[in-house]
């Protein structure tokens, strides 16, 4: 009896000392929970980027690709060329692959429920990145930049162009009235929407004073809307301005642009119509995400200003974000009440962003290293 008593306490001591879960079912791990940290090692995460035809997301894609290799993770990145069709071809196929996680900057917002479906039945957590993924309820978070202070500041910018205010917000020496158009993104894109919004927040009272006037009457979303951020397209509409609504001698003084490509190209209608001589100086042209081309624009004096989104920023968070997912913790975020998907209210982190022109781009751009001297000459 007394062997007997001495062999159970071994037994049982040695079934102490076992890792708990040992001879039953481990319990399944949530999603976006780590089931351990061999599993975290070298893990596969999904980068989709719209197109590379601009420095903006090629940018994207290349810091996030490098901010989640510093972290350990392997990295699948894929352009689409704007195209939805192989957008859906390359999620599906990273899916596919088994990749833990998934990080998309969409190009069409609400074309992608079948795929965002898959990935929430493998377990497979979402971020959208920049571009808020719509109508769908497998959006786990968001990371971008406040985009309604981005339309805000980009109408703010016009305002101080026009002389209308000072830089500190005061009002300025101008009184009017000035003959502006304004311009739109896609509305595909969510984002297009905010910026809108929140210029339109800040122009509304002027033009309800005549302060400013919109000859061409268009100031609706969906007529100034630039489907896909067509350079070509916002120059298209711009040259149409000119021959129907200013054939008779009205000068352009400001035009509201969201984004450098789209401004690139309204400064080209512009001086096909001559504007940039010394008898007619280029209207007050705003833009967005710093582009070289843009910022080399505003240093010779054609584009008047930007808004610099600091992609480096925007790629180390959501680096850090997919990071805290795969481990099983929440990520940090700061905005859980506004970026409502049309199903869901996704949790959002907003990073913050800076008005350039000739007077700080030295400091904003070329200080903060994100361009040498020799990009901008």
């Amino acid at each position: 009896m007394r062997k007997t008593r001495v062999v159970v306490a071994a037994v049982a001591a040695l079934l102490a000392a076992l890792p708990a879960g040992c001879g039953s079912s481990a319990k399944t791990a949530d999603k976006g929970t780590s089931t351990g940290a061999a599993d975290n090692a070298g893990a596969l995460i999904g980068v989709t980027m719209p197109t590379r035809a601009s420095q903006r997301w090629n940018g994207d894609g290349e810091n996030v690709k490098k901010e989640l290799e510093a972290l350990g993770y392997r990295v699948d990145l894929q352009y689409a060329e704007d195209d939805i069709p192989t957008q859906v071809n390359q999620i599906d196929a990273q899916i596919t692959k088994g990749v833990r996680l998934l990080i998309i900057a969409s190009i069409d917002g609400t074309a992608l429920d079948s795929q965002l479906q898959t990935a929430a039945d493998a377990k497979i957590p979402v971020i959208a990145y920049d571009r808020l993924i719509l109508k769908s309820p497998n959006v786990d978070y968001y990371a971008t930049f406040d985009n309604y202070k981005v339309g805000v500041q980009q109408a703010t910018s016009l305002l101080i162009g026009l002389k209308l205010l000072n830089p500190d917000g005061t009002p300025g020496a101008a009184k009017g009235p000035f003959n502006v158009e304004l311009f739109a993104g896609s509305p595909d894109d969510n984002n297009a929407t905010f910026f809108y919004n929140g210029a339109m927040s800040v122009l509304q009272p002027y033009l309800d004073k005549g302060v400013l006037k919109v000859p061409s009457k268009q100031t609706d979303f969906k007529t100034i809307a630039i489907l896909r951020w067509q350079a070509r397209e916002a120059q298209n509409r711009m040259e149409n301005l000119l021959t129907s609504t200013y054939r008779t001698g009205l000068k352009v003084d400001g035009v509201l642009s969201p984004y450098d490509g789209l401004s690139i190209g309204i400064v080209s209608a512009l001086r096909s119509s001559g504007y940039g001589t010394a008898g007619q100086p280029y209207p007050v042209i705003t833009g967005q995400d710093a582009e070289v081309t843009s910022v080399k624009s505003i240093i010779a004096g054609e584009q008047y200003s930007t808004v610099f989104k600091d992609y480096r920023d925007l790629a180390r968070t959501s680096a850090q974000m997919a990071d805290a997912i795969i481990k099983g913790r929440k990520p940090v975020t700061n905005n859980d009440k506004d970026y409502d998907n049309g199903v869901k209210v996704v949790p959002s982190m907003l990073l913050d962003t800076t008005i350039v022109n000739r007077d700080n781009y030295q400091k904003a751009l070329v200080d903060s290293g994100f361009y040498t001297p020799a990009q901008l000459r």
